[in-house]
């Protein structure tokens, strides 16, 4: 095995939550919540999570590889049946937003707002517009199918209000984008809890 480098080529997300180094966090706290699936990976998401869920009580689930560790499971490949935090985060939430991180030359500052909740993606679309000078998609049909997260069996979507994936470009994991996406998730869900 690669430690350094590896995609998902039937690599499970139990495997992966049992690796030396790799941290699979849980917090508890009001029904909605915030999750990073990648972190470590695709730098600053699981910093998003934590500061979101710390700014409204919000849940909190984050798996965080070390920097040693590049493994990739897509999120449809998360299965609550290997891990049970992920398990009891989901049956605490009513409504879920994860972060997600991409990288595309033409999408340098622009936020995708995907997941199965279309009117939670709208709201924390128009708070990150008036918040920041990041570019905000929320038109499914304009977001590559791959960064959609509309999958049903994408984690975001299995609480019972569903989720929003939000997927961050390079640009918008910046300090200052990524403080403004952060400020304005916070700001909705505040609102929804």
């Amino acid at each position: 095995t690669n430690r350094l480098r590896r995609q998902y080529d039937g690599l499970m997300l139990n495997e992966l939550i049992s690796t030396p180094g790799v941290r699979e966090e849980l917090a508890l706290a009001a029904p909605v919540g915030v999750m990073a699936l990648h972190g470590g990976l695709e730098a600053g998401t699981a910093e998003a999570a934590r500061r979101v869920a710390d700014s409204v009580g919000a849940s909190r689930y984050a798996i965080v590889q070390p920097e040693d560790l590049f493994w990739h499971i897509p999120s449809i490949r998360h299965d609550p049946a290997h891990s049970r935090r992920l398990r009891r985060f989901l049956a605490h939430v009513a409504f879920a937003v994860s972060f997600h991180g991409y990288g595309r030359k033409e999408h340098h500052d622009t936020v995708l707002l995907g997941g199965r909740n279309r009117v939670m993606a709208e709201a924390i679309g128009a708070a990150i517009t008036g918040r920041s000078r990041l570019r905000v998609v929320t038109d499914l049909d304009q977001i590559p199918p791959k960064l959609r997260g509309v999958h049903p069996a994408n984690p975001v979507n299995l609480p019972p209000r569903g989720g929003v994936q939000v997927e961050l470009s390079t640009g918008a994991r910046t300090p200052p984008h990524l403080a403004s996406v952060t400020s304005a998730v916070a700001s909705v869900l505040a609102a929804f809890a």
